[in-house]
């Protein structure tokens, strides 16, 4: 028997059984494990392995009647089965649509292949004859999968960043500038707060499912790029000419206009986070737009500028 088999054989073993099984009686229901130690590190490599995949293998207490060997394992069906969303044939095609057109490469456990075989849950049409052209493809994180079930059951999470653990309320999940961020309420500052996924240093850990409630009502808009970030805090000082001033202003937000000179030009105040991002949309507006300061971040700029030149 391959492995793939006695894998197949395992997750419906801990489907079917309605209570947690110990370690013996998995081995003696599910073929190809056989006896002694060998038999208990493919059944820990198996088990290892279909959590790595997302599927939720929990270790709960067993039963009365085998109280005696401590712990079991189950899959509880509600945590692996997509519930049904009833969703309409024209919400369907559009979700095959975006399933189609973006994919998630690689850096979890959820390969390429999953957003299709989710749509074909769902009774979507997917498969090799599809046409649909890949038109994005944005990259993974190991953590992603952790983190989407924790945002979805409402779990606080506790993670290790950058050295310092954080226990946070996750709201949302964006990527911008490259980079997969989870958004949410850091108990320790009291506040909403960003984090890149990849300076996550210890896996995120989910509590108890429903421990929090998500803010209702519109969501928030995503915050500016510059703000996208875990630097220092800097306000930077941006010099915007007349006939870019309006649109600047609407992109920095209520309370960002600093000075309106004579000339029509504004002077904008942004706290950023992100001082990589800052550089990229300070660049979009070409020659109609200078940072002032602070010092540094000014330098910063006139480097990064000198060395797309010489590029």
């Amino acid at each position: 028997m391959n492995r793939l088999e006695r894998l197949l054989n395992l997750v419906a073993a801990l489907l079917d059984a309605g209570r947690p099984l110990s370690r013996a009686e998995i081995q003696r229901r599910v073929p190809g494990y056989g006896e002694g130690k060998s038999a208990r590190r493919a059944f820990e490599r198996d088990k290892d392995a279909l959590r790595a995949m997302g599927i939720p293998v929990v270790l709960e207490p067993l039963d009365r009647e085998h109280a005696e060997l401590g712990e079991g394992y189950r899959i509880p069906p509600e945590q692996y089965r997509l519930p049904d969303p009833h969703l309409a044939p024209d919400e369907l095609a559009a979700l095959h649509l975006a399933a189609s057109t973006v994919r998630l490469g690689a850096g979890g456990s959820h390969g390429p292949g999953d957003a299709g075989t989710a749509i074909w849950k769902l009774g979507g049409a997917t498969g090799q004859a599809d046409s649909t052209a890949l038109v994005a493809a944005l990259p993974g994180s190991e953590h992603l999968p952790v983190l989407f079930g924790a945002l979805g059951e409402q779990r606080t999470v506790r993670f290790g960043y950058r050295g310092a653990g954080r226990v946070v309320d996750p709201h949302s999940l964006r990527y911008t500038g490259g980079h997969w961020y989870v958004i949410g309420h850091d108990h320790d500052r009291g506040e909403v707060r960003n984090f890149r996924l990849d300076r996550i240093d210890a896996a995120p850990v989910p509590g108890p499912a429903s421990s929090f409630e998500r803010p209702t009502g519109t969501p928030a808009p995503a915050p500016a790029p510059w703000r996208m970030g875990d630097e220092d805090e800097v306000e930077a000082r941006l010099l915007v000419d007349a006939d870019q001033a309006a649109w600047a202003e609407a992109r920095a937000g209520d309370g960002a206009v600093r000075e309106r000179r004579a000339d029509g030009s504004v002077v904008l105040a942004l706290a950023v986070t992100n001082r990589a991002a800052l550089r990229t949309f300070v660049l979009g507006f070409l020659d109609h737009a200078e940072v002032l300061g602070p010092p540094d971040l000014r330098a910063e700029m006139l480097a990064w500028l000198d060395a797309l030149g010489a590029a």
